[in-house]
């Protein structure tokens, strides 16, 4: 059901409250600012009365402290306006940036959303992308005449290119009814603003059910792959994992879920691919993840399986210091509570960018067979032991030396009794009794309280 609270609107723009409501058509009290920019003379080409719209409809969000979604299907600028187009964009854009922070920001695309205007899909918190949809600062127009190449605006800006190639799509709708009930579903685990608390759900699932599934699906041996949603679906309160940007950076798994009734935001590495490796687009969606989390009072929970960063030149060439940093940032202010459990292995710089305890972690837990090491015995051997093996005359007194070697570092670093013992971890857990640790480390972190020295700003590693 919507709500006209204020009906300003112009051929173009247009707001009002809405309210859901549930299957009985009772409300449910989830309320939010719905605003849209669609049809018109000029397919919902924004001018000056638009930008002032949408201001007053993120201002009215603002004060509301309700989460703000805004409907895009705009061809950019209106062009007919000469610079009024470009200054109504302008005004909306600083207007979203003022309520940032404030209350969840939700973008919609139903259509298209191009040039200038599509920047507000990165301003966003979250963006979901319908079936015919796509979105571009420059079309293929542009690339053709710049670079030669041809290319589909669906390729170009599709939700497939969004969603796995980009990471601006946060979700994925077949249309705009389904893109409204995504964000309801969404709304389930955020609070209404950055002042308010998100109040837990009564849970069905016992606090102190035994995860048995997750130790069974992890496998001891480093190497090996699984899927790390698996695991953290069997520790949560059953059926409510929400995965978020699923297909982008998929070496990084980012959630919401319920713990007891207690919604968290959930990091995991993913063994499932590139071996869950941290790489640019990896760090980039897991600080995205942490700073939203932060924002909104929401606890966060850390899943830890990684053997390091991605090594590569092209990585290095492109940044990858500076994005790995925007995941120690975003963990190291972020003053909600924050655990997280080594599963099987962290090693190297790649262990304390996943929320260590000197990022300042508050609850550490670790599985009996985790590895906390600079990096695997293997590799550790090759430098540690290189030129006592090849002081050996034989291959194959080489090779033995070095499984010697190797065997001897394992039993020293293949389990985390050296890290709990210099406080690194909190605590040697069980396997099947995560979900029950957990549980008891949120409620016992649900009072914690953080200021932060007075400053303007820090200066992000953006």
């Amino acid at each position: 059901m919507t709500v006209k609270f204020q009906n300003h609107q112009s051929d173009t723009s247009k707001y009002s409250v809405h309210e859901f409501l549930d299957s009985d058509g009772d409300k449910t009290g989830k309320r939010i600012v719905l605003s849209s920019v669609e049809g018109g003379p000029h397919h919902g080409a924004i001018g000056l009365y638009d930008g002032e719209v949408l201001r007053d409809s993120a201002k009215l969000a603002g004060k509301l402290g309700i989460p703000y979604v805004i409907v895009l299907d705009t061809s950019g600028a209106d062009i007919s306006k000469g610079p009024n187009g470009l200054h109504a964009w302008g005004i909306f854009a600083h207007a979203i940036t003022q309520i940032s922070g404030v209350v969840p920001i939700i973008t919609i695309v139903k259509g298209a959303c191009v040039s200038g205007p599509s920047l507000v899909l990165g301003l966003a918190d979250f963006t979901i992308f319908t079936e015919d949809s796509f979105a571009y600062v420059s079309g293929p127009e542009a690339i053709v005449e710049v670079t030669g190449m041809e290319i589909s605006k669906e390729e170009l800006g599709g939700p497939k290119a969004q969603s796995s190639q980009s990471g601006v799509a946060s979700l994925l709708a077949k249309d705009e009814a389904e893109a409204i009930d995504l964000v309801e579903a969404l709304l389930d685990y955020l609070p209404n603003n950055n002042i308010d608390l998100h109040e837990p759900q009564i849970s069905f699932d016992e606090p102190d059910r035994k995860n048995v599934l997750a130790k069974k699906l992890v496998p001891k041996k480093a190497t090996e792959s699984y899927d790390v949603r698996e695991v953290v679906k069997d520790i949560c309160d059953e059926d409510t994992f929400f995965e978020i940007r699923d297909s982008y950076a998929t070496n990084m798994v980012t959630a919401f879920a319920l713990f007891d009734g207690i919604s968290v935001a959930i990091i995991a590495n993913q063994p499932m691919a590139r071996a869950g490796t941290l790489d640019i687009e990896a760090s980039k969606k897991a600080a995205a993840h942490v700073q939203i989390a932060n924002a909104f009072n929401i606890p966060i929970v850390t899943f830890v399986d990684t053997p390091g960063f991605e090594p590569g030149k092209d990585l290095e060439w492109r940044g990858m210091i500076r994005h790995g940093a925007e995941l120690v940032f975003a963990y190291a202010q972020a003053t909600v509570p924050r655990l997280g459990v080594i599963l099987r292995k962290s090693y190297g710089g790649a262990y304390i960018v996943m929320d260590s305890k000197t990022l300042g972690n508050d609850w550490c837990g670790a599985w009996p067979d985790a590895e906390i090491a600079v990096m695997g015995a293997q590799g550790a051997v090759q430098i540690l032991y290189r030129r006592e093996i090849l002081a050996l005359e034989t291959q194959e007194e080489q090779i033995a030396h070095a499984k010697m070697r190797q065997a001897e570092y394992e039993e020293k670093f293949s389990n985390p009794s050296q890290a709990a013992s210099r406080g690194y971890v909190d605590e040697i857990i069980e396997p099947e009794e995560t979900r029950e640790k957990l549980i008891g480390a949120l409620q016992s972190l649900v009072s914690k309280k953080h200021t932060q020295e007075d400053k303007i700003h820090s200066n992000t590693p953006l």
